[in-house]
């Protein structure tokens, strides 16, 4: 005799054990997200009425859930700005002429640059209110995601599948169509991965974003990062030790609860139908599978979708073949007016900055700035010879990618900013230069970046081309020069120039450290724009930033893409 309900009469209820746990996790996240939330409304009077930091443990999961809420807040508006940005740039000629080189100067700027320009403007946006303080600090963590997002949409969209996008045309679907059906799914899987390293430079900025030092005034917003820089000025060790365990707690969650969820989901979007690819895995992924809530109300709302597809599809009519966008005539004047534009920008930022500063400063920011370059390129010559042939190994190798994938991932969520401050007692009881030590300092942030790539590119290398190089017996440099270097050089391109970037940026913070009332700086571009923004110096701000992103851009220009080049025509599979 039966006394339980069986499987299938499980089935017939209208809910299952998952909907249960879906139920139960949606509401502790929506308490979660109220009560945390309900922190940025407090009120902000400065200097009367100031938020503050209390080095009490009991109170970093508080301050863990706040600079959670704002990493989460940043990567939403960084994925619509993505998605927006990368569409328009590959789709209009004049419009990438113009946001591409914008893509580059934006990316060049540093985090403490966009702070100095907005926090004054976001305070004055929501007067007597936390908001706008918490805003300036979402803005700054969204300028150190979003332009890797943005370039990795913007090529993915470049270089889809040449007989996809014919049988899209075929096919005559819309705007809409192509964009839902094969353009984002074409990008996915290179979306997710940059979005999640964007994710964890993110985290990297956290410190500066929430303890502001600007314009000879400091603001503290509760949070970890502002808790860490607190603890370096108190000089607490313990209060850092419980710091560097909640940050990894939160990292361990995040990856459990979100990236690796996203990733699972974002599979399917694989181009590659191999069985020797193994699909990743996650338990809340299979969970959220399971649920029928999901299930019934995308039925509930499958009408309203099909009417806004429809209406959508309408207006974004099919592509037609050899459609012309520009007749020459006109993209010569549009041409002269970019260029008209470009140097009246020129050379009212040079009017302005000799007016200011005059020559002499000019000549010590470019002197600065080349030894910051000496620092970047010893970090991505070490870099590359170090995790190139690691990130193949792993990209190669399934086993090992399934054992070492989640350590990597982990390694480079972490925000290496946090272990600065051993970094920096290091150093100072050793009696190491920070102009040596920088490198490090930078290399802890920006070598993941050429490690990721590395692991994706080797991925993507189609797994018969594998097996027939071992077939004729390729080994050694014969198979990295006729099979590893041309399937990852263009991954290990994009690689360099986030890591590039990431390095440039992080020379703010790695340039001038400080342990308590010690503090050690290093001679270079990075140093040079820290202390100005400290001092308020708007004219040293403004020459330092522009200065960095001369190098930026220009390195860009000069080198990266030659190198780019190289991998669209020779070093490609």
């Amino acid at each position: 005799m039966r006394t339980f309900p069986t499987p299938d009469a499980l089935r017939r209820f209208p809910f299952g054990l998952a909907d249960f746990a879906l139920l139960l996790g949606f509401f502790v996240l929506l308490a979660l997200v109220t009560r945390v939330g309900a922190g940025t409304l407090v009120s902000f009077r400065p200097p009367d009425v100031l938020p503050g930091v209390d080095l009490d443990p009991a109170n970093l999961p508080y301050y863990a859930a706040r600079s959670t809420l704002r990493m989460f807040i940043a990567l939403f508006f960084s994925i619509v700005f993505t998605l927006i940005y990368g569409y328009v740039a590959a789709h209009s000629r004049r419009a990438e002429r113009v946001m591409i080189p914008l893509l580059d100067i934006l990316q060049s700027v540093p985090v403490l640059g966009f702070l100095s320009i907005t926090v004054t403007g976001f305070i004055a946006l929501f007067p007597d209110s936390l908001l706008g303080l918490e805003a300036a600090s979402i803005f700054a963590i969204f300028t150190s995601q979003v332009w890797n997002m943005a370039f990795s949409f913007y090529h993915s969209l470049r270089t889809v599948p040449g007989e996809l996008d014919e049988a899209a045309t075929l096919y005559q679907l819309s705007g809409w169509q192509r964009f839902t059906k094969l353009e984002v799914p074409s990008a996915m899987i290179g979306l997710v991965w940059n979005a999640m390293m964007s994710f964890g430079g993110g985290w990297f900025f956290v410190a500066a974003s929430e303890a502001i030092s600007v314009l000879n005034e400091k603001y503290t917003l509760p949070g970890i990062g502002s808790y860490v820089a607190s603890a370096v000025a108190s000089e607490n060790l313990a209060a850092l030790g419980w710091a560097l365990g909640t940050i990894v707690i939160v990292i361990v969650l995040t990856d459990q609860l979100f990236w690796r969820p996203v990733i699972a989901w974002a599979d399917k979007f694989r181009l590659e139908q191999n069985a020797a690819v193994e699909a990743p895995q996650s338990w809340l992924y299979n969970l959220l599978k399971a649920a029928r809530i999901p299930r019934y109300l995308g039925q509930v709302f499958t009408p309203i979708a099909e009417l806004l597809k429809r209406g959508l599809s309408l207006l974004t009519p099919p592509r037609q073949r050899q459609q012309v966008e520009v007749k020459a005539g006109s993209d010569r004047i549009y041409t002269l007016l970019l260029l008209a534009t470009t140097g009246a920008f020129i050379v009212a930022g040079l009017h302005f900055v000799l007016a200011t500063v005059g020559i002499a400063e000019v000549g010590k920011a470019f002197v600065l700035g080349l030894l910051t370059l000496l620092r970047v390129t010893v970090l991505l010559i070490f870099a590359s010879l170090v995790w190139t042939p690691i990130g193949v190994a792993i990209g190669f190798n399934p086993k090992l990618a399934r054992l070492l994938q989640p350590v990597v991932q982990f390694l480079a969520s972490f925000p290496a900013n946090f272990v600065f401050p051993f970094a920096t007692l290091f150093f100072i009881r050793t009696n190491i230069s920070l102009d040596w030590g920088s490198i490090l300092l930078m290399a802890l942030g920006a070598q993941w970046y050429i490690l990721f790539n590395s692991i994706a590119g080797a991925m993507s290398i189609p797994t018969d081309l594998r097996e027939m190089s071992a077939d004729v017996g390729l080994t050694g440099w014969k198979r990295w020069q006729k099979l590893i270097i041309p399937g990852i050089f263009s991954a290990w391109v994009t690689g360099g120039v986030t890591a590039s970037g990431g390095a440039w940026n992080a020379s703010i913070v790695s340039e001038i450290v400080s342990w308590g009332q010690t503090t050690l700086t290093a001679n270079g571009l990075g140093a040079y724009i820290a202390d100005a923004t400290s001092a308020g110096d708007w004219a040293r701000i403004t020459l330092g930033i522009g200065m960095m992103s001369l190098f930026v851009v220009g390195l860009n220009r000069v080198f990266w893409r030659r190198l780019y080049h190289l991998a669209e025509t020779k070093y490609h599979l």
